[in-house]
């Protein structure tokens, strides 16, 4: 039995080796279609050491956006859920009629303009993911961003997009596993919009345990496992905000249609150029508020410590370690113990064009600050 196994799963391994890397990325972005997943997390299988955020007493910059003026009932800056504390939460979803929801498109990713207050959809979001298990790790009122903690994930895909070997394996080979345990963590990002709308981005991290060699003991090689950073399901994005479109009150064949066929608009052009007294800075072919919005999307999905944002100067201020400084003592004391704050400025230059300019709070202008701010504004154009 287990030579048969064995022969077809060198079959298929040759017969995928046939396909052309077309034909092969192809597939990938069409294993399944939209809704036909089934979303199965585990919420006693939370992972919670990959990543600690820092505890900080955060500088109170004016002019920020605080989404708890609009969010009632809501007076932590950090919330730490234990699961018997989302099991007594009340798990019945609001009844809502359906909502007016527009889905925005840009390169892979896809966001919300919603119908609905923020504090409807700051709530409603936190209820979302709870649901299905998570624990929310972070929340700042002040910049509308909410983090969940990693969950294992271990979606059911339909047999037909599976193909035909694995489909069979799936079928007649009770628990098998194609892969070690995946986590999955998600971001929401909430806009208040003038008009009483909110605009709320999604996105998703994930981490996958792989096996490296940790040496030899006795005749034989032992193995260990480490987490490391995966490949952007988009997806499962996709397939996560669909339901979350759902949650939110909207129809559900209108918005299947929406999320597939949301309105293109374009790639963004940024540039890398040299900017003031030795700085970085970064031209976008975008008027300011198009800059703005990608900019917000772009610091969202860095490694990186938003702090605060000043929507009336147009900057942000981060938190993060310059390169430079990561030695000995980050790892002795931690990444927290070298991280500087750092401002991100924007400017429009005409209706089509606004730099953003990279400068050092504390105005010391080390070599090392100026050489960090290029390649961490490089770090950023590489997301369009």
């Amino acid at each position: 039995m287990i030579r048969i196994y064995t022969s077809i799963l060198l079959f298929s391994l040759f017969i995928s080796g046939c396909f052309s890397e077309e034909q092969k990325q192809t597939l990938k972005e069409n294993r399944f279609n939209l809704g036909d997943v089934q979303i199965n997390y585990y919420s006693n299988k939370s992972v919670t050491s990959l990543e600690i955020p820092p505890d900080l007493t955060s500088p109170d910059y004016e002019n920020s956006f605080r989404l708890s003026e609009l969010v009632k009932d809501y007076d932590e800056n950090i919330v730490n859920l234990t699961n018997k504390e989302i099991q007594e939460t009340s798990k019945e979803k609001i009844m809502l009629e359906n909502s007016n929801i527009d889905v925005r498109k840009s390169g892979t990713r896809r966001w919300l303009i919603i119908d609905k207050e923020p504090e409807v959809v700051w709530n409603l979001s936190r209820q979302f993911f709870q649901e299905y298990g998570f624990v929310i790790k972070k929340a700042n009122k002040k910049i509308g961003i909410m983090e969940t903690d990693y969950l294992e994930n271990k979606p059911v895909i339909p047999a037909q997009s599976l193909g035909f070997f694995k489909s069979f394996l799936a079928e007649n080979v009770k628990n098998i596993n194609y892969s070690l345990p995946s986590v999955d963590s998600y971001k929401i990002r909430i806009e208040p919009l003038e008009d009483g709308k909110t605009e709320l981005h999604l996105s998703l991290k994930s981490m996958a345990e792989v096996i490296t060699s940790s040496g030899i003991s006795g005749s034989r090689s032992v193995d260990s496992t480490y987490w490391q950073s995966k490949e952007r399901d988009v997806n499962l994005e996709a397939e996560m905000l669909y339901q979350l479109m759902l949650f939110l009150g909207g129809d559900v064949a209108e918005s299947r249609e929406k999320i597939i066929n949301a309105k293109e608009y374009g790639k963004v052009i940024v540039n890398l150029s040299n900017g003031l007294n030795g700085f970085a800075k970064l031209i976008f072919q975008l008027d300011l508020q198009g800059t703005w919005d990608n900019l917000s999307w772009a610091l969202t999905n860095l490694e990186v410590e938003l702090d605060s944002k000043d929507i009336k100067e147009k900057s942000f201020y981060i938190y993060t370690a310059r390169t430079s400084d990561m030695g000995i003592m980050s790892r002795l004391l931690g990444d927290d113990a070298v991280k500087k704050f750092f401002r991100i400025q924007l400017k429009q230059i005409n209706e089509n064009t606004t730099e953003v300019y990279f400068s050092d709070i504390s105005e010391l202008n080390e070599k090392e600050t100026k050489e960090f701010s290029y390649e961490f504004l490089e770090r950023i154009q590489k997301l369009f």
